[in-house]
């Protein structure tokens, strides 16, 4: 398929772009990653509280919670709109640790995890995000750690003040000059089109860069780094962060199938997912990249 740019089509939801653009706005920063461990004989991970699991045949959440040690209430509470009894192979659900707690009522208890904000937190448990930054004041929003237990509200959150919600964000700090060394970068598909470049659309909303491919496309990483985010994203579909050095960052959204996991080192050129197919029967790839959590076009970097 020749690279070439065509008129794009339909734009990606303000509400799916506000929460990508949040997502990359402080993601936590990782020093370790919990739960990571493999067991050789089974190949759960070992010590499965605080991880990912992804649903094997015959799994049900309660006997994921007797293999995590968890009680059965707070595995559910930590995966709001899962169904126990749609359960499919290959569906990841959160094994809470047992440091972290669900009462009814909240506020609950979490621990951040590689890629978290406060944004993704909030929009996990139904919570409003100002209560969760107003929950928590000790925590700085753009410098979240792996590891760190957090408060969050549930329902309007009683804990959070009311001059809270009116509190604007903060903003992203400077992120200097672009290192020379960033020219040059392989684009993420061997074969695509270009059918929107990045750039603002009518309503004036700054829109990523959208790809069209062929079916089993894979989306490889355009430099080195470290996945902070490879997980499902609401009107995104499976969604892949990497950082870079530098303060670099590369989004790759409406995928199918992940390759890789949160935590995970990438070279240049590694496969991160299947990208999918639309409602359209087109097969498409979201592709942005970040400066300090900043949105820049992808052009000024990729060859």
């Amino acid at each position: 398929m020749a690279e070439r740019p065509v008129a794009g089509k339909g734009c990606l939801p303000r509400l799916a772009l506000i929460f990508l653009f949040a997502l990359l706005t402080g993601c936590a920063s990782q020093s370790s990653t919990p739960g990571t461990s493999r067991d050789a004989a089974s190949g759960e991970p070992a010590g499965i509280a605080g991880s990912w699991v992804s649903i094997r045949r015959g799994d049900t959440l309660g006997a994921i919670a007797r293999r995590a040690e968890v009680p059965l209430i707070r595995l559910q509470r930590f995966n709001p709109g899962i169904e126990p009894r749609g359960l499919a192979v290959g569906q990841r659900i959160l094994v809470p640790s047992r440091q972290e707690r669900a009462p009814s009522g909240g506020p609950y208890r979490y621990q951040i995890r590689p890629g978290d904000t406060f944004t993704s937190v909030a929009r996990r448990f139904g919570a409003d995000p100002s209560q969760v930054v107003a929950a928590n004041p000790d925590v700085t929003p753009t410098d979240l750690k792996v590891g760190h237990l957090i408060q969050v509200p549930l329902g309007g959150g009683s804990s959070a003040s009311s001059s809270s919600a009116s509190t604007p964000p903060a903003r992203l700090p400077d992120p200097g000059t672009m290192p020379a060394d960033a020219k040059g970068w392989p684009w993420p598909l061997d074969d695509y089109d270009v059918a929107r470049r990045f750039g603002k659309d009518a309503h004036g909303t700054l829109q990523p860069m959208l790809l069209t491919t062929d079916q089993g496309a894979r989306a490889k990483a355009v430099a080195d780094g470290q996945v902070r985010f490879a997980d499902s994203m609401r009107q995104l579909g499976q969604v892949v962060i990497v950082h870079h050095p530098d303060n670099l960052q590369s989004v790759y959204a409406r995928c199918s199938r992940l390759l890789v996991d949160s935590g995970q080192r990438v070279k240049r050129g590694t496969p991160l997912c299947v990208v999918g197919q639309t409602a359209n029967g087109r097969h498409e790839l979201l592709f942005d990249m970040r400066h300090g959590g900043k949105p820049m076009d992808p052009l000024d970097v990729l060859r």
